[in-house]
C-alpha cells in the first residue's frame, strides 16, 4: 500500500497549507469542501483573508520546503493518526504557528 503524499493548497496562486493525501485526485476533493471554504474564508494573515471567496483554489503536489514545513507541524501536533493535519504555510493571525486540525 502506498503511504500518503503531502499535497498543496495554493489559493490564487499562494501556496497556503499542506496536508496529506492518498493521490491527486482525493487532494482537488479537499477544495471543494465546506468546511474547509469556511475556515479558510474565516482566517486571516495580515490582516487579510486567507481566501475572498473568489480565488482559485488548486491542490498539487507539494515542493520540497512545503513537505518540510508539513512534516515540521506533524511533529509538534502529537494528534491521532485519523485526524487530517493542516499546515498553514503562511502566518495566520491570532494564532501562534500551531497547526490546525480538521
Amino acid at each position: 500500500m502506498l503511504s500518503p503524499a503531502i499535497f498543496t493548497l495554493d489559493i490564487g496562486g499562494k501556496p497556503t497549507l499542506a496536508f496529506e493525501a492518498k493521490n491527486l485526485r482525493e487532494s482537488q476533493q479537499l477544495c471543494h469542501e465546506y468546511w474547509l471554504r469556511r475556515d479558510i474564508a474565516d482566517l486571516t494573515s495580515n490582516g487579510t483573508p486567507l481566501w475572498d471567496g473568489k480565488a482559485r483554489l488548486r491542490a498539487r503536489r507539494s515542493t520540497e520546503s512545503e513537505i518540510a514545513a508539513y512534516r515540521e507541524a506533524e511533529r509538534d501536533a502529537a494528534q491521532p493518526q485519523d485526524d487530517l493535519l493542516l499546515a498553514y504555510l503562511v502566518e495566520l493571525d491570532g494564532a501562534e504557528k500551531t497547526p490546525d486540525l480538521a
